[in-house]
């Protein structure tokens, strides 16, 4: 496997050329004073150092050897204590969090690029710090003064880690059902029992105390999802001087053999009346848990990206050293037996794909992290309701859409390989196994899709998606002439999108099941035409260069490909979306 790279010329593209990210950031006054265009391009300078350096070369050793568990303790592969040591002195795991609290307070539009090269660099690794970022921010937003003192300092520090525990035996998706208990005690702390499941960075020997988030019901509770509230349960008890104290009562019992991500550490937690404190309010709990969820599923997008960028790399080195067969129009390498496999169209049509889908990728996820920081810290009102509503539409995009081609870009990076891709020693068939959890956890693809079409299309009457569709249309109608071959495709796109949307609203009428019928379908359209969006804005910031660089020549051609080859598979996908429900209803449960 090729040694990893950051792409920081195409990331600074994406931020300087097509966002203006650095002007937009002065203009919100939480951010002015922390981040401009030279600090911003020291931290990524800095991250793709410590990513490519330390954390990408345990990647393949980590997944060989994967994390094991003796008596309740878990230890994670050789090299990753170490790894995650150097990780968090260097403040990484708190590059987006307050600096009051010793966070480095970076947007979401640095701190996702430091995700995706945390993430091209090992998956498994990324996901620890991950998830403590996640529990920060839940932290941040609803506990108390006392506990966001007491906790954020060590856990922005690396010093502490955190995980989330949602998920149980029998209560997936539906958490309305969970049984995990939460006795009130006289001195306000809680003692919480239960059992959780599939919960990433449980238990591990990175640090010396976890933080665990865990969703559980108080005795009165309303039933279903109203009755849910959040709770912070330490793996080891704090002391008032903030050193530690006993092992509180909760523990590990197992971890989960899994297809992928074998380092990071899936664990069974048992919680046997463990001390815990509520965060927010009383069966508020997954309004806490949803602050979380907006940022955490564009992270877990930002990891299909991420095993598509590292498999894209690979392929490419593989596709111009590999020789086989001669090119249809003739010999390009006289001097060789044969030519790199790079002149064949089929490759070629596999990387330009896998090129393509990276880094329109990369550019919607900065664009929808972009939107979490208007959020979040301007102070017009007016922008950050706009960015709240273009935030709700387009996160379970950014996790699906993102994680759907992040699995076919990692499919096309092994096909390349041919028969060295299956085999382990080159790395390709780890990308693609690992890839394959983003596509289910943090809700399912298909339950993103539901969310997107159901509740924020249908359940808006169209009023989310109008506010996407308004700024896409402007777009166009705004662009000059030159810009007239991606442009007009994109308007037609639009047009075709915006057609489907109200078919899609008034089939719901009369039927329930047409929602969940174009759910899928619904969003992939959705997605190819952001993406759309995504790649006329980079040509734009191309256009006039390519004869100066050969970045901007590649960006246009990369661009040309995308809209010929790739936009296309809209009308497919439409087509299926107007079929209606009708077909998956012909059978009977017992004729499957």
């Amino acid at each position: 496997m090729a040694d990893y790279k950051a792409p920081l010329r195409d990331m600074r593209f994406v931020l300087n050329e097509v966002f203006g990210a650095p002007k937009l950031w002065q203009t919100l006054p939480a951010l002015a004073e922390v981040v401009d265009a030279e600090t911003a391009e020291a931290i990524l300078e800095e991250a793709g150092k410590i990513t490519a350096n330390s954390i990408a070369p345990l990647n393949r050793s980590g997944d060989e050897e994967g994390c094991s568990w003796v008596d309740g303790a878990v230890t994670t592969p050789a090299g990753y204590p170490e790894a995650y040591r150097l990780y968090a002195e260097g403040g990484w795991v708190g590059v987006g969090g307050d600096p009051a609290y010793g966070g480095m307070g970076m947007p979401k539009a640095i701190s996702a690029q430091v995700e995706e090269m945390m993430n091209s660099a090992s998956l498994a690794f990324g996901l620890y710090p991950m998830l403590t970022s996640g529990a920060c921010l839940s932290i941040y937003a609803h506990a108390s003064e006392e506990l966001k003192q007491k906790y954020l300092p060590n856990m922005y520090a690396g010093v502490w880690s955190g995980s989330m525990c949602l998920t149980e035996p029998h209560a997936g998706t539906d958490l309305g059902i969970i049984r995990t208990k939460a006795e009130p005690q006289a001195d306000g702390s809680y003692k919480v029992s239960g059992t959780k499941i599939f919960i990433t960075g449980g238990e591990h020997d990175l640090t010396e105390n976890i933080i665990h988030l865990v969703l559980a019901k108080l005795p009165d509770a309303p039933a279903g999802s109203r009755g849910i509230s959040l709770f912070l349960v330490p793996k080891v008890m704090v002391n008032e001087d903030g050193s530690l104290g006993e092992h509180n009562s909760l523990g590990c019992g197992s971890i989960e053999h899994k297809m992928g991500i074998q380092a990071s550490a899936t664990c069974v937690m048992n919680f046997d009346g463990a001390t815990g404190w509520m965060v927010g309010e009383p069966n508020k709990g997954l309004a806490a848990m949803f602050t979380m969820m907006n940022y955490e599923r564009l992270g877990v997008g930002i990891q299909g990206l991420a095993t598509g960028e590292r498999s894209y790399q690979s392929a490419i080195e593989y596709a111009r050293e590999r020789i086989q067969s001669r090119a249809p129009t003739g010999p390009v390498a006289q001097d060789k037996a044969a030519d790199p496999i790079i002149v064949h169209p089929d490759v070629r049509r596999m990387l330009l794909t896998m090129k393509a889908l990276n880094e329109g990728g990369r550019a919607f996820s900065s664009y929808v992290a972009l939107q979490l920081d208007i959020a979040k810290f301007s102070d017009d009102a007016e922008a950050r309701q706009r960015a709240e509503a273009l935030v709700a539409l387009l996160t379970p995009v950014a996790k699906a859409f993102l994680t759907d081609m992040g699995l076919e870009t990692t499919v096309h990076g092994q096909q390349v390989f041919g028969g060295h891709g299956f085999i382990r020693e080159w790395g390709q068939e780890q990308l693609v196994r690992d890839c394959r959890i983003t596509q289910i956890y943090e809700g399912t693809n298909g339950i993103q899709a539901l969310d997107l079409l159901g509740r924020k299309v249908v359940g808006s009457g169209g009023e989310l998606y109008n506010a996407f569709a308004e700024e896409v249309r402007s777009y166009c109608a705004a662009a000059g002439s030159e810009l007239g071959e991606f442009t007009a495709p994109l308007q037609a796109a639009l047009e075709n999108l915006d057609a489907l949307t109200s078919f899609v609203i008034d089939s719901a009428k009369r039927n329930p099941n047409e929602i969940g019928a174009a759910s899928v379908e619904y969003l992939h359209v959705f997605g190819y035409t952001a993406y759309a969006y995504m790649w006329a804005r980079m040509a734009e910031a191309a256009v006039g260069k390519e004869t100066q660089d050969d970045f901007y020549a590649s960006k246009l051609g990369t661009a040309r490909f995308y809209f010929a080859r790739l936009l296309p598979r809209i009308h497919s996908l439409s087509a299926s979306v107007r079929a209606g429900s009708d077909s998956l209803y012909l059978l009977e449960a017992s004729q499957f």
